[in-house]
């Protein structure tokens, strides 16, 4: 799998959500305890950005501004609607100071 280099570690702080543009469209990229994130940004309900969301820490999921949808942040799953349809999700790598996102969204099993 190819990556790209979307930005640094302290781009995105703890806790927060950044928008970044790959081969693949955009993406929301997530930090939450030391862990990194990679999402599609547009809600699979009505297409508001993801990226302009809050973290949900209780359910590490990420909850629509718009409606209040709330996305699963490993699978990309719908935890509460009114999205049902999932949110496609990327691998994310840090390498030497450096956040680095898989250009093809994971298959779902």
């Amino acid at each position: 799998m190819d990556f790209v280099r979307v930005g640094s570690l302290a781009e995105v702080p703890e806790g927060e959500i950044r928008p970044y543009d790959i081969p693949a469209g955009r993406v929301a990229v997530a930090h939450v305890e030391n862990n990194f994130f990679a999402f599609g940004d547009e809600c699979t309900h009505q297409g508001c950005p993801l990226s302009e969301g809050e973290i949900s820490r209780t359910d590490d999921a990420v909850v629509c501004f718009c409606h209040g949808s709330v996305f699963d942040l490993s699978t990309g799953e719908p935890i509460e609607g009114p999205a049902v349809d999932p949110v496609s999700v990327f691998p994310v790598r840090i390498d030497e100071g450096w956040i680095e996102v898989g250009t093809t969204a994971t298959e779902r099993v």
